[in-house]
């Protein structure tokens, strides 16, 4: 789910979107299906999607891009924190750790991560090279992970809220799971 003003009234092309989507075509070794909403920066539109998209929808794993800085018209985390059952801390945490790496600004960030019933919200940066930033980690010259990115918990994540097996290409993002969550054969 992409939320831009601009971006919802057609002022200039969204970005956000197309880039998880063409993320998750090359990080998912389990089969997927996407559904997608471009919505202003209004936070009752927010909240109203969020919700549509867990209890109507039913998907396990709702992804956020824009709205977490700190501009008056950025409500994203407080709409996702006022839908939220559980607050996963974690997620911001580690997302702002990342972005550290590259930006100074990242500071300014306020993404949240939060369980609303079965499903994970998590709200991350708007621009695409942050978005994969912030799933895959950072990784140093050799392409080794030096800082994880935050997908590699997702997986067990979902696992433990009572969603789907998810499973990652290894190349890509690497899914952690501790040894006694191992699935026979995997």
């Amino acid at each position: 789910m992409s939320i831009s003003d601009r971006a919802s009234t057609g002022v200039y092309e969204d970005l956000g979107v197309p880039a998880l989507r063409d993320w998750f075509a090359l990080a998912l070794a389990t089969p997927w299906t996407m559904e997608t909403r471009l919505i202003p920066d209004e936070q009752a539109v927010i909240e109203r999607t969020l919700i549509e998209l867990v209890d109507v929808a039913l998907c396990e794993l709702v992804l956020t891009t824009g709205g977490t800085g700190p501009a008056p018209r950025d409500v994203t985390p407080e709409a996702t924190l006022a839908v939220a059952h559980k607050v996963m801390p974690g997620f911001g945490e580690q997302m702002r750790q990342i972005s550290l790496h590259y930006v100074p600004t990242a500071i300014l960030s306020r993404q949240v991560g939060v369980i609303r019933g079965r499903a994970l919200i998590l709200n991350l940066p708007g621009q695409p090279k942050a978005i994969r930033e912030t799933l895959e980690g950072v990784r140093d010259a050799d392409g080794k992970v030096v800082v994880h990115g935050i997908f590699s918990a997702v997986p067990y994540c979902i696992d433990l809220i009572g969603g789907p097996c998810v499973e990652t290409h290894e190349a890509v993002c690497r899914a952690f799971r501790p040894k006694s969550a191992k699935r026979p054969g995997a």
